[in-house]
C-alpha cells in the first residue's frame, strides 16, 4: 500500500505538475508567436500593408508634400495597428500567465480539496 502511495505521489506532484509547466510554457510560446510580438515591435512604424507613394520631380513643392503626409499617414496607421494587436497579444499572455498559476495551484490542492468535499459531505450526513 505504501508503494502505490509513494507512486501516487510521484505522479502526480512531480510527474504532471512537470507536464502542466510544460504545457503551459507552450501556450505562452504559442501565443507569443501567433500574435507575432517581436515582428510587429520590430516594424511598429512600417507603413501599413507596405503603401508607399513615391516622390516626384523635386521641384513640385505640393506633390512633395502630398506624398509625404500620405506616407505619415500610412506610418501612423500601420503603427496604431501594430500597437492594438501588440496589447491583445500582451493582455492574452497576462491571461494564460494567470490562467497556468491557477491550473497548477488547482493542481497541487486537488487531493486535499477532495478529502475536505468528502469530509464535509459525511458531516453533512450526520
Amino acid at each position: 500500500m505504501k508503494k502505490v502511495l509513494g507512486l501516487y505521489l510521484k505522479w502526480h506532484y512531480s510527474d504532471r505538475v512537470k507536464a502542466i509547466l510544460r504545457g503551459w510554457r507552450d501556450f505562452l510560446k504559442f501565443n507569443f508567436y501567433y500574435f507575432s510580438v517581436p515582428l510587429l515591435l520590430k516594424t511598429l512604424f512600417s507603413p501599413w500593408r507596405k503603401y508607399r507613394w513615391a516622390y516626384g520631380n523635386a521641384l513640385d513643392f505640393k506633390v512633395n508634400v502630398e506624398v509625404f503626409l500620405s506616407n505619415l499617414i500610412s506610418r501612423a496607421l500601420g503603427a496604431i495597428v501594430r500597437s492594438f494587436l501588440i496589447i491583445i497579444g500582451l493582455a492574452t499572455e497576462a491571461a494564460i500567465l494567470v490562467f497556468g498559476i491557477m491550473a497548477v495551484f488547482l493542481w497541487t490542492t486537488l487531493p486535499f480539496l477532495v478529502l475536505l468535499v468528502f469530509a464535509f459531505g459525511i458531516r453533512l450526513l450526520f
